[in-house]
């Protein structure tokens, strides 16, 4: 599906903003409408119209499917060379590539920012046994497979906290009973339901329902404690995990070096302005900006971290 939108802040007619796209940006969201891939690709070009940084318009298409790997390939394939043409990702598709075995990967793009993070939190049922980290140590000690865990897809992030924190109690990530879901409220109604014992999601999708009493979060995901979440990390309980949920942006395959600086600099704009502060706000979102060469060291570093984690977790040989 493909969708033209927008663009400057400035109250501008149809006409007058048809006029002045001499150079819309292409843009990829390789997930669904409304996700969190979405959000990423869609969001910074609302902040950066809003601030006068570009409003030359965007197009946006959106592929999901196989971790954000379908939609890779076709923007790849579509944009060798576009100096106008970028890609929202994560942490995720970096999984997902490897999860698929995908022929294209993250080195056939052209790396540009690191943008937000979302935490995770590890949760159970208010009326849960279950009331600490510890007890959730014990419990899997206990038996591992009767322990239901549920989260994002298979190989995800969620489903990389959990590998994490069995390999750091000493137990067998590929043994997990690990339930994938396709949403946070799918979750959750299992988790009330009894099919699951714990539940692993952002703080932006499990923080709401836990102030609505529907869950009880034992832990997040991050290196200390989230502002509004009576928890603590599973850093500080013990466990040397911290994982987080990050996105970012890429540019097309073959991009000038003139056309990286352009969209290095527009974003580093973005950055600073009061658009994107008031996003990152509004979404709750955790900035975790990073640019250029630093970014594609940390793209790296990631590659090969995911890559162990999921071969602990027998996901991947």
């Amino acid at each position: 599906m493909i969708r033209t939108i927008f663009a400057a802040a400035a109250a501008v007619t149809l006409a007058g903003l048809s006029a002045a796209q001499a150079d819309p940006a292409v843009v990829m969201a390789p997930g669904g409408a409304g996700g969190g891939y979405d959000a990423t690709a869609r969001l910074p070009f609302e902040a950066m119209a809003a601030d006068g940084i570009f409003s030359d318009g965007a197009t946006f298409t959106n592929k999901g499917g196989a971790g954000g790997t379908i939609g890779l390939a076709e923007f790849v394939g579509a944009n060798q060379g576009n100096d106008n043409a970028v890609m929202s990702m994560g942490v995720i598709m970096v999984g997902g590539i490897l999860l698929n075995n995908s022929p294209v990967t993250l080195d056939d793009v052209t790396p540009l920012v690191r943008l937000t993070n979302d935490t995770g939190v590890v949760a159970v049922p208010p009326e849960s046994p279950i009331q600490t980290v510890d007890d959730l140590v014990a419990a899997m000690k206990a038996d591992l497979g009767a322990v239901a865990i549920g989260g994002g897809s298979a190989g995800g992030v969620d489903h990389i906290v959990m590998a994490l924190v069995a390999k750091e109690s000493g137990l067998d990530p590929s043994k997990l009973n690990y339930i994938p879901y396709d949403s946070g409220a799918e979750t959750v109604t299992a988790l009330g339901g009894g099919a699951l014992a714990v539940a692993v999601s952002g703080v932006s999708e499990f923080k709401p329902m836990a102030d609505a009493g529907r869950i009880r979060i034992i832990a997040v995901t991050s290196e200390g404690r989230v502002d509004g979440i009576d928890a603590p990390s599973l850093k500080e309980a013990g466990l040397n995990v911290v994982v987080g949920n990050w996105r970012g942006i890429v540019g097309a395959p073959g991009m000038s070096d003139e056309g990286r600086a352009m969209w290095l600099d527009r974003f580093s704009k973005m950055h600073e302005g009061p658009a994107w502060k008031d996003t990152l706000a509004k979404q709750g979102w955790e900035d975790a900006f990073l640019a250029g060469d630093d970014f594609v060291a940390f793209l790296g570093e990631e590659k090969t971290r995911i890559g162990a984690i999921l071969k602990d977790a027998g996901l991947v040989k």
